[in-house]
């Protein structure tokens, strides 16, 4: 029943979207009863809430531009503006986030043992 409910909710916070409504519980609750779709009471609370203050549309279109993507005017544009390379920094990010694998070898065991 909560997926349903869910889903419900999520399309419900997408037409309000699409509308250029902003998304709040009683607006959820209405178009759900719309439908004649049946959730628990605290359903559209819990979505409007989640979703306040979030530009939904560009969430959507921002889906696919991956992990660790900076966002307009965020701190790589300082430094492009002012004429620096962000380029070594990332690169320096990037190493430190790698975690060192460990070989099951240096465990004392493998995989034909």
């Amino acid at each position: 029943m909560s997926t349903k409910a869910e889903l419900a909710c999520v399309y419900s916070a997408l037409l309000l979207t699409d509308d250029d409504i902003a998304v709040t519980g009683e607006k959820i609750q209405t178009i759900l009863k719309a439908a004649n779709v049946d959730v628990e009471p605290y359903w559209p609370g819990l979505f409007a809430k989640a979703l306040e203050g979030v530009n939904v549309k560009d969430l959507i279109t921002n889906i696919g531009s991956g992990v660790g993507a900076a966002p307009a005017g965020g701190a790589a544009a300082p430094a492009a503006a002012a004429g620096g390379d962000a380029a070594p920094a990332k690169e320096a990010e990037k190493k430190k986030e790698e975690p060192e694998e460990e070989s099951d070898d240096d465990m004392g065991f493998g995989l034909f043992d």
